[in-house]
């Protein structure tokens, strides 16, 4: 049975810890074992391969199946979710200490959040949700995808306040200069190992390309050396064999005595041959036992092509200059808008002045088929995400099989997401995505594209929305990718009066 053990120095360790949902055949996390001191360790893994189920076991929510937690008890994690307010909030927006005041302050946190919580924005969302987290000055802070949906002077300032907390933090992040920034160790998930290395996200994984390249060097040189004593095996074999037709009396005559003198002598040195193969016999099954310990992480090739195509029309969008209400007596503003078969559009803007809400309207307006519209939404609720696994079970294999190659190539494994009972974020939108591309668009609506995906699949998708035929109309934060796909930049920014405003190049 797990057990469970306060530190009083606020120190979080896991000893041999292993954990199996009840229907996967194989564990999750096998034999774990991790020291988290203060300061940030990056928790670092594919899509599916237990990352937020770690966070969840180490601050309690979850029990192991085995092993032994030793942390702390006044935990806070902060799920990748944002569906629902945080415990606790409505306490953190009446407190009238002057650190919830400048918390709020910094996030942007208004006193109404609550009650306007399912009219928030993600981004909004995600920021209350921090600093909610940071006002409760935790022993142990457990982070999910911090940096989804916040705009950049957001995440700038959860940054700086994440150096001043002085606990033991844990971060899940696919941020490659937020894991940089902040963290002193990472801990890299290949289920179901785990392995620690020194620094941020760059130092640990260049630590870890040249630990598995000399894995794989030890093994190649394992390889050469068991084939070599394979080869040297069968040749004393067949010089064993020799022998021992040498040492035979069959066909003797009988009173051949000199012969049988000379054969006995053989047998009682017991043949050259026949003793250097016993030797070469265990030095055999000792490499072999090598070889077999020589173990290296298999690398699953990834990089899928978007089969998309191009519509026939002239624009798949042309809306007149309008208007749309944003809610709390806001609306949002547009100049005439024509979108052709082939544009690559970026609509950027800080958190709250209407993108996701705009992105809606216009796909609802797109003048192709619907079938040939492809829809990433930025967040995807639970019961949506249980909803389109059991969908995919119900597929025939030969279509199951396809999709399930896509969500392969995008670094998920496709044994672990079938056997989930629910999948991750980032998994999920894969399989929209899979989904999506066995229909070859005319149009890709992505919101956020990036939130929840790790970084192999987001340089996956980034290469193949380079050659992708199709429209694509994206809302990201993340200029490195918006950069590497290559689109056209669209704002949204407030005016005076504090409305919103769509400037189109």
């Amino acid at each position: 049975m797990p057990s469970h053990s306060k530190l009083s120095n606020a120190l979080v360790a896991c000893r041999d810890l292993c954990f199996s949902y009840d229907t996967a055949v194989e564990p999750l996390l096998s034999d774990v074992t991790a020291h988290f001191p203060r300061g940030f360790t990056g928790i670092i893994g594919a899509n599916g391969a237990g990352k937020s189920t770690l966070l969840r076991l180490l601050v309690g929510k979850l029990l192991p199946t085995s092993g032994v937690i030793e942390g702390v008890d006044d935990a806070v994690y902060c799920e990748q979710r944002t569906d629902y307010p945080p415990p606790m909030f409505a306490d953190f927006l009446e407190d009238p200490s002057s650190q919830a005041y400048q918390l709020r302050g910094r996030f942007g946190v208004e006193v109404d959040f609550l009650a306007r919580w399912i009219s928030l924005s993600p981004g909004e969302c995600k920021r209350a949700q921090i600093a909610h987290a940071l006002w409760r000055m935790p022993d142990l802070l457990a982070l999910d995808e911090p940096t989804n949906h916040i705009d950049a002077d957001a995440r700038d300032l959860l940054v700086q306040n994440l150096k001043h907390y002085r606990g033991v933090g844990l971060v899940v992040s696919h941020d490659r200069a937020l894991l940089d920034a902040l963290c002193t160790q990472c801990l890299w998930l290949e289920p179901p190992r785990a392995s620690v290395f020194p620094g941020g996200y760059s130092e640990a994984d260049s630590q870890r390309l040249m630990q598995r390249e000399r894995a794989v060097k030890a093994r190649d040189k394992l390889l050469q050396e068991n084939k070599k004593l394979q080869r040297e095996m069968t040749r004393r074999r067949s010089q064993a064999a020799g022998e021992h037709k040498a040492r035979s009396k069959r066909g003797l005559v009988g009173k051949d005595s000199d012969a049988r003198e000379k054969i006995n002598r053989a047998r009682v040195s017991d043949g050259k041959a026949g003793s250097g193969l016993r030797q070469m016999s265990g030095r055999a099954a000792q490499a072999q036992t090598r070889l077999a310990q020589a173990s290296v992480e298999k690398a699953f090739a990834t990089g899928i092509w978007l089969p998309g195509s191009t519509s026939p029309r002239d624009a798949v969008l042309k809306l007149a200059p309008g208007e749309l209400a944003l809610g709390n007596n806001r609306t949002l503003r547009w100049p005439q808008i024509v979108i052709k078969p082939d544009d690559r559009i970026a609509i950027a803007g800080t958190n709250g002045v209407g993108k996701s809400t705009f992105l809606r309207h216009v796909t609802g307006l797109l003048s192709v088929p619907q079938d040939k519209v492809v829809t990433l939404e930025q967040e995807i609720s639970a019961e949506k995400s249980a909803a389109v696994l059991e969908a995919l079970r119900q597929q025939d294999k030969s279509v199951l099989g396809h999709l399930m190659n896509v969500v392969s190539r995008l670094n998920s494994r496709p044994e672990r997401l079938l056997v989930s009972r629910q999948p991750s974020p980032g998994e999920v939108r894969k399989l929209m995505l899979a989904i999506g591309i066995v229909r070859a668009p005319f149009v890709l609506v992505m919101d956020e594209p990036t939130n929840h995906l790790d970084l192999p699949s987001i340089q996956a998708l980034e290469v193949a929305l380079q050659s992708c035929p199709c429209a694509l109309i994206v809302v990201s934060h993340d200029q490195r990718f918006l950069h590497n796909i290559g689109v056209t930049g669209w704002r949204i920014e407030t005016d005076a009066a504090g409305e919103s405003i769509l400037h189109v190049d």
